[in-house]
């Protein structure tokens, strides 16, 4: 007679986990070729230090691949900053930042390989608090405390080819990983203003020193760090076009900005300055009982070394 023992009773399965283990360490592991996550990380976190300080120069971008002819790197903010008042000199800032990246990965197991597109989308706050040194009426020197926190998040549409495979340890935090980072730094920037009945002109000088680094212990994480300074000069010209709406005179808009990139940024977008020259007009709203003053629609035309844009913008003032 056959009896059933109870180590018969485990024998079975411990036999089907052994070949099954036998047969995935026989499976060649995908890997991605000639990456470094780390590398990856840092380069992500320096897409994000353009999206942290109001720049009309990069407030906008949407960069195409050349190899694909589809947005590579699409990029935008939503923010800007004002005093308080002349009683109360406290100058408050922020920006809401959103970049997306599109790199193109190569994935073999050593026998097929094929090209993997890997997502990175990021969303960073920004603020800014600092204080108006006026020399005159129209002339302020401005320090201000920046504080910035992003979270980035990837998502590798890997497809068939990733399916039941074995997959190199580079894969833990790019496949539906996430990155945590937070920033501090600051600015020092001049501003003059001069305003007069038949015209307005602005123009602000601003530097700008900023460090991202991850924070957090979470499994799918890597560690990645980014130093970035920039320089920005930006000016603008205001004047009534002899036009009125809403009780009030109807002015155009000039405007012209340069920003150069040192450190971590220089070079990350492929080039390492960029200028903008816009074009636009301003309604002015005052008359009506509302807590908005004016309002600016802008054209505006980018264009640094080797690359060009367009984009249009639309600025509300309180």
């Amino acid at each position: 007679m056959f009896r059933y023992s109870r180590a018969a009773r485990f024998a079975g399965p411990l036999l089907l986990a052994l070949v099954c283990q036998t047969v995935l360490a026989q499976q060649p592991t995908v890997r991605l070729r000639d990456v470094n996550v780390r590398d990856q990380a840092n380069g992500v976190l320096t897409l994000m230090t353009f999206t942290l300080v109001p720049d009309v120069t990069t407030s906008a971008l949407s960069i195409t691949s050349a190899s694909s002819g589809n947005p590579s790197l699409t990029m935008g903010t939503l923010g800007g900053g004002a005093t308080m008042s002349r009683d109360v000199p406290i100058y408050l800032e922020g920006t809401l930042g959103y970049s997306r990246y599109d790199p193109k990965f190569l994935a073999s197991d050593g026998i097929d390989q094929t090209t993997l597109p890997l997502r990175w989308n990021s969303v960073s706050l920004s603020g800014g608090i600092g204080w108006d040194f006026r020399f005159n009426d129209e002339l302020v020197l401005r320090p201000i405390f920046m504080i910035a926190l992003g979270r980035v998040m990837s998502d590798l549409e890997a497809g068939e080819f990733l399916v039941n495979r074995k997959l190199g340890t580079e894969f833990n935090f790019i496949r539906n990983g996430s990155m945590d980072a937070y920033g501090l730094g600051g600015s020092l920037m001049l501003d003059w203003e001069r305003i007069r009945p038949e015209y307005e002109a602005d123009l602000e000088a601003r530097y700008t020193h900023i460090e991202l680094q991850t924070f957090g212990n979470s499994e799918n994480s890597v560690k990645g760090s980014s130093a970035a300074d920039s320089i920005n000069v930006w000016a603008r010209y205001r004047a009534p076009t002899g036009l009125v709406a809403f009780e009030r005179p109807v002015r155009y808009v000039l405007e012209a900005a340069h920003s150069r990139f040192f450190g971590d940024q220089k070079d990350a977008l492929g080039f390492d300055a960029m200028n903008s020259l816009g074009l636009g007009m301003e309604l002015d709203v005052s008359a009506y009982e509302t807590f908005i003053s004016r309002i600016r629609l802008v054209a505006r035309r980018m264009f640094g070394d080797g690359v060009r844009g367009s984009s249009l913008g639309l600025a509300i003032s309180f």
